[in-house]
């Protein structure tokens, strides 16, 4: 709602109320014309939102209204309170150090969080030995864990649209903190199990909140390379994780796989609960206009959430089914939540892969398996260092294209990077024969490291950029999905192993990865078309969709 341009129409008759001109008296206040529709871009609440509601700049930082009031009825006046021009509230005018920082903060917590999901991993057996259980009993504690991944962001990232980033990030991870403890004093099996279930829950809420709190800080230009430090947080934790749970169970025990999460945690959960300011455009301008009421006494300071007229209970029905929605009636985000599934079931796999392989076939212990993640690492930082690379041709995109690339710009660095997977997987699969050397399977984890940040970042971003007015939700539905199968896959793994075999076990997976490559190439050359037809897939009315990209030199 800019000067220059209107919002949008909304399709939604229950949405649409009558305006009528009010002189604005003045050169500060910006006038909504009489003809437009109320017009609420509230994250998920709305099908056809405009992102950039979110971040409207005014020079008054006021837009006046008149709305027919649900109360009595009647056209009343309101004022929508909105950012005034270049406002330093505003998370996207805040400096690159601090936003930065910030960034950094929310990809330490993330790599917290995925090495706590994957370090106690590296000592199983002494959770089996010390509660006389089985091992499928023991992995419950990884299958509970990431389970509650999966879960929790269908409450967590509707939760922060309604109330913000910080008091999500603050309480759910203060949560998180507490119920390691009961896990590493633990007595019984059953107690490790549901503190490590309450565990996943709780730490999911950053896996499914920096995409939305990186959207709230960064331009779409700039997006890429911040993406990138949050794609490379849940490979570079889980590959780490093993590792220094290696040595640690060796020299103290498994308890200490527990202790060191709780250390951590608590570290960035005191960082992002004390430094990191709420990112949220709508829950600042909220606060903004509450300020503005008891200052001025006028209640008509309102901003665009408030006056969304739909019941309370059809919004939170919106907010709690949204991901689901988005990812049982969204090709895009169904196909991309797959395949994102797919890598992350094949991390977690590794997790016992990588023992049966080396300790079980070589005979070799807990900590010197975890030297073996190491290639995984490398991998994952090398092509996080190539982000910048992959930016800069973005941003050669955004030149071209008027500032407005189609989506599927962002899906070229996945075009290249997906070849990586089976690579490394084959290279995995045929060179683990016990009697060979322990180079080559450690080699084959390199390929699938580097190929995960390029996939991630580019799926990420992708979704962010389709509906982006609903990323939130469509990262958690994404996140939903990929936990529940990387939850199961830790449960067959071993089994697979054993019947198929070290070789045709790891081929098997191969074969899957290179299945999955076709999908960055559909959405390349069909995904305009597909968003053109979706109810929920954000449309820019000033994108440039007629130009392809599929000529555009690649990375």
């Amino acid at each position: 709602m800019s000067p220059t341009h209107d919002p949008p129409h909304r399709n939604s008759d229950s949405d649409n109320a009558t305006l009528s001109h009010i002189p604005t008296h003045g050169t500060g206040i910006h006038h909504q014309d009489a003809q437009d529709p109320v017009y609420t871009p509230y994250r998920t609440f709305t099908d056809n939102a405009n992102l950039d509601e979110f971040i409207e700049e005014t020079p008054a930082g006021e837009i006046l209204k008149t709305i027919k009031s649900n109360v009595t009825g009647k056209l009343e006046d309101h004022i929508l309170v909105t950012f005034t021009i270049n406002d330093p509230e505003n998370p996207k005018n805040w400096s690159k150090a601090y936003k930065w920082y910030i960034t950094m903060v929310v990809a330490l917590t993330c790599f917290v969080v995925a090495f706590a999901s994957a370090v106690i991993t590296a000592d199983i057996g002494g959770v089996v030995k010390e509660f006389n259980v089985s091992e499928e009993v023991a992995l419950l504690t990884i299958t509970v864990f990431v389970i509650g991944f999966g879960l929790g962001p269908l409450v967590f990232a509707p939760w922060s649209e309604l109330s913000g980033r910080r008091i999500v990030y603050a309480i759910t991870l203060g949560l998180a903190v507490i119920f390691i403890i009961p896990g590493a004093v633990a007595d019984n099996i059953t107690t490790l199990i549901v503190t490590r279930a309450i565990d996943g829950i709780m730490f999911s809420a950053p896996m499914s909140l920096v995409g939305g709190t990186l959207a709230d800080l960064w331009r779409n230009e700039e997006r890429g390379v911040p993406m990138a430090a949050f794609s490379a947080a849940p490979f570079i934790g889980p590959a780490i994780g093993p590792l220094v749970g290696g040595f640690l169970s060796d020299a103290k025990g498994w308890r200490w796989l527990y202790w060191i999460q709780l250390i951590l945690a608590g570290f960035v959960w005191i960082l992002i609960t004390f430094t990191v300011p709420e990112t949220q455009a709508s829950t600042i301008l909220a606060r903004r206009a509450a300020k503005l009421r008891k200052e001025k006494g006028d209640t008509r300071y309102v901003t665009e959430q408030s006056i969304d007229k739909r019941p309370f209970g059809e919004r939170m029905k919106l907010f709690f089914f949204r991901p689901l929605q988005l990812l049982f009636l969204e090709p895009i985000v169904l196909f991309i939540s797959l395949y994102m599934s797919v890598l992350y079931g094949l991390l977690y796999m590794f997790f016992v892969a990588y023992p049966i392989i080396y300790q079980e076939g070589k005979g070799y212990s807990a900590s010197t398996t975890g030297l073996m993640f190491i290639p995984i690492a490398v991998g994952v930082l090398l092509s996080a260092a190539c982000s910048p690379f992959v930016n800069n041709h973005y941003l050669t995109l955004v030149e071209k294209h008027g500032g407005k690339p189609p989506a599927e710009a962002r899906l070229i660095p996945m075009m290249i990077s997906c070849w990586a997977i089976p690579i490394g997987l084959f290279i995995f699969a045929w060179t683990s024969y016990p009697h060979l050397s322990w180079l080559g399977p450690c080699l084959g984890g390199f390929p699938v490291g580097f190929g995960f940040i390029f996939l991630y970042n580019s799926a990420n971003n992708y979704l962010v950029d389709t509906y982006q007015h609903q990323a939130a939700s469509a990262l958690a539905a994404k996140t939903f999905i990929r936990s529940i199968w990387g939850a199961c896959t830790v449960l067959f793994t071993t089994q697979m192993y054993h019947r198929l075999g070290y070789e045709w076990a790891g081929t098997l997976l191969a074969f899957i990865g290179l299945a999955c490559c076709i999908i960055p190439y559909v959405f390349y050359f069909k995904g305009a078309a597909i968003r053109k037809h979706s109810k929920y897939a954000y449309q820019d009315p000033d994108e440039n969709i007629a130009k392809d990209v599929k000529g555009e030199d690649k990375v």
